[in-house]
C-alpha cells in the first residue's frame, strides 16, 4: 500500500460524467455515503452501494467508514486501487468521505459534485437546478 498524500485535492465529476465513467469502467464502484433512510426513501442509483458517512444529521462521521469500505471491497474480491465514485445529497458529505478514503491510502477516489438531489433553488427545493436525478439518470427507491 502506498503512503497517502494528505495534500491531494479531490477530483470532481458532474453526474453525467460520472455515469459515463461507470458505464465505461466495469470495476468502478459507486459509493453512496448518505444515511440509510435517505438511500432507501429518497432514492439512489441502481448500482450504488450504501455505506453511510454519518448515522444522523449533526452526528460525527462513522468511525468505521474506511474499514467498512475496505471490507466491502474485500468481500467482493475487488482491489483498493479501483475507481470509487462518492455520492451524497449535494456533494458535500461525499467530498469529505472521498478525502478520508484518499487520506487512508485509497488511490482513485472521485466525488460526484452535484450529488443525488443537487443544490436547493430559491424556494429551497432540490432537484430543480442540478444533481443526479435532475439530469434524468437512472435511480430507484428501496
Amino acid at each position: 500500500m502506498t503512503e497517502p498524500d494528505n495534500n491531494r485535492t479531490i477530483e470532481e465529476l458532474a453526474p453525467l460524467e460520472a455515469m459515463r465513467m461507470l458505464s465505461e469502467d466495469d470495476s468502478a464502484v459507486l459509493l453512496d455515503v448518505r444515511m440509510k433512510i435517505e438511500f432507501d426513501y429518497v432514492g439512489h442509483p441502481p448500482q450504488a452501494i450504501n455505506i453511510p458517512w454519518q448515522d444522523a444529521p449533526g452526528q460525527p462521521e462513522n468511525p468505521d467508514f474506511v474499514d467498512d469500505v475496505r471490507a466491502l471491497l474485500r468481500n467482493q474480491g475487488k482491489p483498493e486501487d479501483l475507481t470509487i465514485l462518492t455520492l451524497c445529497r449535494s456533494g458535500s458529505r461525499s467530498r469529505h468521505a472521498a478525502k478520508k478514503l484518499l487520506d487512508s491510502g485509497f488511490t482513485r477516489v472521485i466525488n460526484i459534485s452535484e450529488g443525488f438531489e443537487g443544490d436547493p433553488d430559491e424556494n429551497r427545493h432540490r432537484g430543480n437546478i442540478n444533481g443526479w436525478r435532475f439530469h434524468g439518470l437512472p435511480w430507484e427507491q428501496t
